[in-house]
């Protein structure tokens, strides 16, 4: 049997330590290396793979390497080894084409690179394509819930720095506050304004004070649909995905939603209030609410990337401000165009 372990400095189980580790950029992926991991060659067979596997205790054994020499040609999953007849060759049961990344690649990206591809683990090899390692299941895990949970405190708009978000639950009460303040204060900035908006169709209020009864609706679901369309082009911007790939999707996406909400809102507004022409007014005000505010959470994270500054940095309260004050401004121009 030819199948032997990839041996390489450092502790079973433990991220190694860099090598020059000035050359090592922050959050890259070898951070999570696994370089004692089990390896055989393609003419091993399940028999030979099955043995190795419990040949002695492995930090990880989601997958085996199948190299060929000091490259990698495939990843053999765990369950495929125990379940295939001891003659059948490792090159028979290997994925020839599993995720493989450089080292220092930017562990989100390398992560989400493993996830498309629906493997366990996630091979690293260095720039002149030898085997490395593997990062195990479980630190794929890590690496994509450190990501999710900077994601949310920088789309909140109060961490800039991916480094701040890791200690965003441990800052003390003044940098709190510091954080946040300026983007709240720029929402009570927009609160004026809207209330200045809607003082500007006092007499359309006072005519039907039901108008009244739909702002709040209006503004929240071209806030929720807004939300749910930045958080995914944050995140697909965060791993290199061109806003030209979801445009469309979420364009579309955005007008459907709000041809659905308005079917539902329809008949309950017309049956509850039994005006039909208020019934329309609101209809035709969520579709467009909900179609503007898609588009509106598509282009601010964009033109901040644009800009060389994070995408998810104060995009949340930014968006949030203006998808309020269209919404309201789309809301009452459609009233006084049906209703009056």
């Amino acid at each position: 049997m030819t199948a032997a372990s990839a041996h390489h400095p450092g502790q079973p189980g433990e991220a190694p330590e860099p090598d020059g580790g000035d050359d090592l950029l922050p959050g890259a992926i070898e951070m999570y290396l696994e370089r004692d991991v089990p390896v055989c060659t393609p003419t091993d067979t399940a028999a030979d793979l099955r043995a190795l596997l419990t040949s002695r205790p492995w930090p990880s054994v989601a997958d085996v390497a199948v190299c060929s020499g000091p490259r990698l040609v495939g990843l053999v999953p765990v369950e495929r080894a125990l379940a295939a007849p001891d003659g059948v060759t490792a090159v028979d049961l290997m994925d020839d084409d599993p995720p493989v990344v450089a080292v220092h690649v930017d562990q989100e990206r390398a992560a989400w690179k493993a996830v498309r591809h629906g493997e366990s683990s996630l091979a690293v090899c260095d720039e002149d394509g030898r085997f490395l390692g593997l990062v195990p299941p479980v630190r794929l895990l890590g690496v994509l819930l450190v990501e999710h949970e900077e994601d949310l405190a920088r789309l909140g708009g109060y961490l800039a720095s991916t480094a701040g978000a890791r200690h965003a639950t441990e800052e003390p009460l003044r940098d709190r506050l510091w954080h946040r303040l300026p983007w709240l204060l720029l929402g009570l900035l927009g609160s004026a304004v809207a209330a200045w908006l809607v003082g500007g169709f006092e007499a359309e209020l006072a005519r039907d004070v039901r108008l009244a009864f739909f702002i709040p609706g209006v503004v929240y679901m071209a806030d929720a649909v807004g939300t749910q369309t930045e958080a995914l082009v944050v995140r697909g911007l965060s791993v290199g995905m061109p806003l030209r790939r979801v445009y469309r999707l979420e364009a579309v996406t955005g007008l459907l939603v709000g041809l659905i909400v308005a079917a539902a809102a329809l008949p309950a507004v017309w049956w509850a209030l039994g005006s039909a022409r208020l019934a329309v007014a609101v209809a035709l005000s969520l579709v467009a609410a909900c179609s503007i505010a898609t588009v509106v959470a598509m282009l601010l994270p964009w033109l901040l990337h644009r800009r060389g500054l994070d995408p998810a940095f104060g995009s949340g309260p930014l968006a949030t401000v203006v998808q309020d004050l269209l919404s309201l401004l789309v809301y009452f121009g459609v009233v006084v165009l049906i209703l009056t």
